[in-house]
């Protein structure tokens, strides 16, 4: 199964690239496919591509979203 996650840009790089936010882990990703992102910007990434800006309140909504999901998946687990 693949995900991609809502991040936000942090640091523009050289190249076409970026740091990006992912859950306070920072890491790089392209932006070879997104025209206009600058820093504070939330993007939509996947394996190491920014795909898409995404609007920041569609952002908070799905990282909420997928916050919950991971505790509900967390409290079924065993102890």
């Amino acid at each position: 199964m693949c995900l991609a996650v809502p991040a936000r840009v942090v640091e523009l790089l050289d190249d076409d690239r970026a740091t990006v936010s992912l859950g306070g882990v920072k890491v790089a990703c392209s932006l070879a496919l997104v025209e206009g992102v600058e820093v504070g910007d939330y993007v939509i990434v996947h394996v190491g591509y920014a795909l898409n800006k995404l609007d920041p309140a569609e952002a908070e909504r799905t990282l909420a979203l997928l916050a919950e999901a991971g505790d509900a998946v967390a409290g079924a687990l065993p102890a």
